[in-house]
């Protein structure tokens, strides 16, 4: 069938699953609009695997995205494609980049974290286990956020009196409701906060992640050090993913456990582990729906013979390729932690995949043991369906995750 026009993707995320469907229907790929950009959404995961590893797609928009300038200018969104760091780096640049990176996600550097990690989870949990019984509690607000501002901020070295300063700011970053006018205000305040926090810890240097790049940025001279703008970029990065995406995934974790009682049934009972609800959640909802944006270096041929032409703008539509029955058969929308194969596109593919995804998992399995350990009877507070969906066509949770704790039945 021939769809001449663009599908519009919703910039409120209302209704992800009709969205995924009617994409699907489309084609490997298809045109779709993004807040008045038009772009090539892909959502089969074998050709979203090949593009994600492929030279023929970029994610320097500097260098192959003709209309990058004008983009910038009136795109709400344009943060995605105008930073200077791994996120938005091609070639060399990218590996340069990501090998300064790594070590701080090093299998060593992640083991040594987990004792912090279950420490912090701790101390959420049992401020929880203070609160009356029978009284809501918003679990997005007491756990969800706190916990990943908490592990970001120790690992980036961001005082924990400073850490709430980067929540608004980055929860604007994801937010797909704001006009180009917020948003530009909102890139301004951040790129103010990252560089006022680069001056302090310039001055007090610590064992953080922080001071090792503007290390790196002030120490190299031969051109394979970090500019000023891929240091302030770099750090906007790995607080946002090391933040945002980790909050999701406990919310929607929870969220699965709590009205699927058969699942939470099977991890109880040792059939499943907590390791398997994450995985089946980042399967069935990535924390991410959407990534804006790459380019298409030079005309590319699709199955059926369309063509994304060269410096056409690409889509990553991981929540539909997630869920695609090609790859997970037909109850590939069926939340199943016993799922042979959990396979999934959320943190990426090949050279571009997540190097904060070990930490992520590690959060996200410590916090639903501990949880579900110390309120195995916890339930929502509200009809599942009334739970409100983050205002983003990127970002994949709740505005609120109310529950009643309870330790027991």
């Amino acid at each position: 069938m021939s769809h001449p026009l663009p599908f519009v993707i919703d910039p409120t995320g209302a209704d992800r699953y009709t969205e995924y469907r009617a994409l699907r229907d489309r084609g490997p790929a298809t045109p779709v609009d993004v807040l008045g950009l038009r772009v090539w959404a892909v959502t089969d995961p074998a050709l979203l695997r090949t593009l994600l590893t492929s030279p023929d797609v970029s994610k320097d928009g500097r260098l192959h995205y003709p209309a990058f300038q004008r983009t910038m200018e009136t795109w709400p969104l344009a943060l995605w494609i105008g930073v200077q760091n791994m996120f938005t780096a091609y070639g060399a640049d990218h590996r340069r980049l990501r090998r300064m990176i790594a070590p701080a996600f090093s299998a060593r550097r992640i083991a040594e974290l987990r004792p912090t990690v279950q420490a912090m989870v701790t101390g959420l949990v049992d401020d929880l286990a203070a609160v009356p019984p029978g009284q809501v509690v918003d679990l997005r607000e007491r756990l969800a956020y706190p916990l990943p501002i908490a592990v970001i901020g120790h690992l980036m070295g961001v005082p924990e009196e400073r850490r709430n300063d980067f929540r608004q700011l980055v929860d604007n970053i994801f937010d797909s409701t704001l006009t180009p006018e917020q948003a530009q205000a909102n890139t301004a305040l951040l790129f103010e906060t990252i560089e006022r926090l680069i001056a302090d810890k310039r001055d007090n240097p610590g064992d953080d992640m922080t001071s090792l790049l503007i290390a790196a940025r002030d120490e190299e001279s031969d051109g394979t050090g970090l500019t000023g703008a891929e240091l302030r970029d770099t750090m906007i990065l790995m607080i946002s993913a090391g933040y945002e995406t980790t909050v999701n995934v406990i919310d929607q974790a929870v969220f699965a456990m709590l009205t699927s009682p058969d699942q939470l049934h099977l991890v109880h009972e040792g059939r499943a582990t907590w390791e398997d609800v994450v995985e089946e959640t980042l399967r069935a909802e990535p924390a991410v729906k959407y990534l804006p944006l790459r380019f298409a270096v030079t005309d590319i041929e699709l199955p059926g013979g369309q063509v994304i032409a060269a410096g056409d703008p690409i889509l990553a539509a991981y929540g539909a390729a997630n869920r695609h029955p090609g790859w997970h058969g037909q109850d590939a929308d069926t939340f199943d932690v016993t799922r042979a194969t959990k396979d999934h596109l959320t943190f990426g593919y090949g050279v571009h995949f997540c190097l904060g995804a070990p930490l992520a998992r590690l959060e996200v399995a410590e916090a639903l043991r501990q949880l579900f350990s110390r309120f195995p009877a916890m339930s929502l507070a509200a009809p599942a369906d009334t739970l409100r969906p983050v205002p983003s066509l990127i970002s994949n949770g709740h505005q609120e995750l109310p529950v009643r704790l309870r330790a027991a039945e």
